[in-house]
């Protein structure tokens, strides 16, 4: 997989990212991870960064990219959904249960679901990265970059 098709697709799948992050913690699950919050206070910012906030979900999406390209060769949306998966478990349980272990910042079931979330979320982009790949949408997007550089 070429650098370029990475690129396309995990930009891609940082926009689904930052819209299922903000669609499942902003807006539905709001209210249930603020009654879940540990006792850590004056932790959550009164107004987001949003730019780190893009930068990360950006990074996660070409993190994924990268992985499903390059190195498992990732060409289906179930493929693409089932290793997604697998990889947000992995990775969640990593952050979340080490800063459940060692902060007051959320309770176990808050946890458990924030894992839970990103467990889906990362699924949905491994499948919308997998499909990506077995399309010709990330080809047709280059040759528009690559005419428009020509142009300039």
């Amino acid at each position: 997989m070429n650098t370029g098709k990475i690129i396309v697709a995990g930009l891609i799948g940082g926009i689904v990212a930052f819209m299922l992050g903000f669609l499942t913690f902003a807006f539905l699950l709001e209210d249930f991870f603020v009654a879940n919050a540990g006792k850590a206070e004056g932790v959550v910012r009164e107004d987001m960064l949003m730019i780190p906030v893009i930068i990360g979900h950006l990074a996660w999406g070409l993190f994924l990219a990268y992985i499903l390209g390059k190195l498992s060769n990732i060409d289906t949306f179930s493929k693409g959904a089932a290793s997604g998966a697998l990889i947000g478990f992995l990775g969640s349980c990593t952050v979340d249960l080490i800063q459940f272990g060692t902060t007051n910042l959320t309770n176990l079931t808050g946890t458990l679901t924030n894992m839970l979330c990103l467990t889906i979320i990362s699924g949905v982009i491994g499948g919308i990265i997998g499909w990506v790949y077995s399309t010709g949408i990330r080809d047709d997007i280059l040759k528009e970059l690559e005419a428009s550089e020509d142009i300039s």
